[in-house]
């Protein structure tokens, strides 16, 4: 072998490809000489039988045929280097052969041999026309630069990407292309030349942008690889970037939605809570003042059961674009849920926030809601806290706001109720809400229990029936009358856990005491108005008379006027689906609303009870007896029965009995007694 060809084998020892290297003399026929097959080791395998053979004969007509024009230009002095098929022996699989000819001149310039370095590039052409495939048609812009940062080369991508043409491209700087206030990729992408002992390539990159040729930025992912040749790192780095709008657009309207309410797009609860949470902390390190306002809106609900929710929604996208314009800019507007409405005023003194909430109330009475032929009038109550370095908790600080908020409307609807530590109304409120974790406690401890008490018939009027009443035992035995609890079950919506508990337990009682239910003429169970509304109570109460297999004759549900005014068509409906098993209805506080007669002839009942503020007086007081006498009459003229409450002594009794009262009820004919004692009567 030759001092050039060794030079060769040398410079090329770490080839990871099969490397053929030989010497061809200048005879006609080409003869091998100094054979040597190099594999992927480097490991030298001379082969003597080949050695001295005219090349022809190795490798057969055809090869020779495509390689004999590359032998004579090289013979006359011109370097050769091409690529060839071949199908070795051994291998029926095609290969791609680069071959060298490398003239071997003399002293004189005459060419007295050549020098052959054939490669088996196979496997490295398929990687290039897979990189070229991935370069072309990648769905990323991918460009080379030089060590300068000046592109060399760049795909279709790019051009789509940027704006710009192939011609336009080639020679940029890639600060056209990325910003210059992204100086740390610039850096990376220029420190990559001067890695030892090669460059490193930097990971994906977020949170960039890339400039396109008409000026507008957009944001990008990217990631910096060096370019590897054969064996050698060349002075390049191929840069992929990643257009993420789409992404980040999606990803924006995640976070979005996350923290915003989708049917108004005004901030939700959760992100109101968060700010709420913010502003106490500020409040606290800077000793400032700012306040939050809970609103909640008058008769809502009276949209809905009119128009629909799709009319009830309508209506709550008009108040917060109505809203919106009524806040300042620092302030937060959001939608908690339902119809229920709170902003927090940064940097806000109690008395300017007073104001503002002024003009959120003004700006509501002065709105109206038209839906089709309907036309709603608007009202908001609102309650308004302070926020200062004394505020203990995000906690408190809601039950507050809220608190204040119902407070308002207890005091006639539409207007503000500012919250202060001295207020009674919010003491009073803060009670109510205390008993809320009472009752769920006696619920689950069983801690209630059921009173009777007798209604006794003033006339002819057959038989002997009870209302039940629901005390509850406090954890030391103690009896804690309905009064004191009922009115924060009602307000925040545990009545009907009561309800539910009173119906299982009056039909367990019946169920286990035949003698006593046949004894009878029937039980009355109060019902609140929140439960004669749900559709599912109602199924709750056919599956109890399935269940203990009661006659609904033996059963009086007994609702109040104004519970079944506020809701009449689903009174009227709860009514009728139970009358149909038997069952009986009294109309309890009756006289106490203002359009009772109006409406009663829309309810199918059989009692009327008559509210025992006309009925106590009645004695004393001719108006109170001409309000009996009238109930009486019309009750009777509608084929129901009449009972009168508040009967405390004989006198009372005797002159309900000459009005044609048919029952009574009240202390002076039997006081509430726990209903296994009425057993043994």
């Amino acid at each position: 072998m030759s001092d050039s060809t060794s030079e060769l084998s040398s410079n090329n020892n770490k080839s990871h490809y099969s490397m053929v290297i030989s010497y061809l003399n200048c005879h006609e026929e080409y003869e091998f000489h100094n054979f040597l097959f190099k594999d992927y080791s480097g490991i030298d395998m001379p082969k003597p039988d080949i050695d001295k053979q005219p090349i022809k004969t190795i490798v057969g007509q055809e090869i020779y045929s495509q390689i004999k024009p590359h032998l004579d230009r090289a013979l006359s002095g011109e370097e050769q280097k091409f690529d060839f098929e071949w199908h070795k022996p051994s291998d029926s699989i095609s290969h791609l052969f680069h071959v060298t000819y490398t003239p071997d001149i003399d002293e004189k310039g005459d060419v007295r041999g050549i020098h052959v370095v054939s490669y088996d590039v196979t496997e490295q052409r398929k990687s290039e026309e897979k990189f070229k495939a991935v370069f072309q048609f990648s769905p990323n812009s991918i460009f080379i630069t030089d060590k300068n940062g000046i592109l060399i080369l760049a795909n279709v991508q790019t051009i789509t990407m940027f704006g710009y043409e192939q011609d336009e491209l080639i020679g940029m700087d890639v600060e056209t292309l990325i910003p210059a206030k992204h100086k740390n990729i610039h850096k990376q992408l220029r420190s990559n030349y001067s890695q030892n002992p090669k460059p490193r390539t930097m990971g994906t990159r977020s949170g960039l942008s890339g400039l396109h040729k008409n000026g507008s930025e957009f944001p990008v992912d990217i990631s910096l690889t060096p370019v590897n040749s054969g064996n050698h790192y060349e002075q390049t780095i191929m840069c992929t970037i990643s257009d993420i709008t789409e992404r980040v657009k999606t990803e924006s309207q995640l976070v979005f939605q996350a923290s915003h309410d989708e049917m108004t797009g005004l901030i939700n609860r959760n992100e109101f809570e968060r700010r709420a949470e913010r502003l106490i902390s500020i409040s606290r390190e800077n000793e400032t003042e700012h306040a939050l306002c809970f609103m909640n809106l008058d008769q809502f609900k009276v949209v809905n059961d009119t128009c629909g929710h799709i009319a009830g929604n309508e209506m709550l996208r008009q108040i917060s674009t109505l809203l919106q314009h009524e806040v300042r800019k620092l302030d937060t507007l959001a939608r908690l849920g339902g119809d229920e409405f709170g902003v927090l005023m940064e940097h806000c003194s109690l008395n300017h926030a007073h104001r503002v909430a002024a003009s959120l109330l003004k700006a509501i009475q002065d709105y109206q809601f038209t839906w089709e032929e309907y036309s709603f009038p608007a009202g908001m109550s609102m309650g308004l806290v302070a926020i200062t370095p004394t505020t203990s908790s995000l906690t408190e600080l809601l039950k507050n706001a809220d608190a204040a908020c119902y407070i308002a409307k207890d005091l006639g609807r539409n207007r503000i109720h500012v919250s202060h530590s001295e207020d009674s109304h919010l003491a009073h409120r803060h009670g109510e809400m205390q008993w809320v974790t009472r009752i769920y406690t006696a619920l689950e401890e069983d801690r209630f229990c059921l009173f009777a008490q007798t209604i006794i018939p003033l006339n002819q009027s057959q038989g002997i029936h009870y209302e039940l009443l629901l005390r509850m035992i406090d954890k030391d035995g103690k009896l804690i009358p309905p009064a004191t609890f009922l009115p924060a079950a009602e307000r925040y919506n545990l009545i009907e856990n009561l309800d539910t508990w009173v119906v299982k337990k009056t039909f367990s009682f019946l169920a286990d005491n035949t003698a006593f239910l046949q004894r009878i003429n029937f039980l009355s169970i109060n019902l609140s108005g929140q439960t004669l509304a749900d559709t599912a109570f109602l199924k709750f109460i056919i599956q109890q008379f399935r269940e203990t297999g009661i006659e609904g004759n033996k059963i009086c549900f007994e609702i109040t006027e104004t519970a079944a005014i506020s809701n009449l068509n689903v009174a009227k409906k709860f009514i009728l689906a139970l009358k149909a098993l038997g069952c009986k209805f009294a109309l309890d506080d009756f006289g106490s609303g203002l359009s009772s007669f109006a409406y009663l002839k829309n309810l199918p009942v059989n009692y009327l009870k008559i509210d025992g503020m006309f009925v106590k007086d009645i004695v004393n007081d001719p108006i109170d007896h001409a309000m009996v006498k009238s109930i009486n009459e019309i009750g009777q003229l509608m084929g129901l029965q009449t009972i009168a409450e508040f009967v405390e002594n004989d006198t009372i009794k005797e002159l309900l009995k000459k009005t044609g009262i048919n029952y009574a009820q009240g202390y002076g004919i039997g006081k509430p007694t726990p209903l296994l004692e009425i057993l043994a009567d």
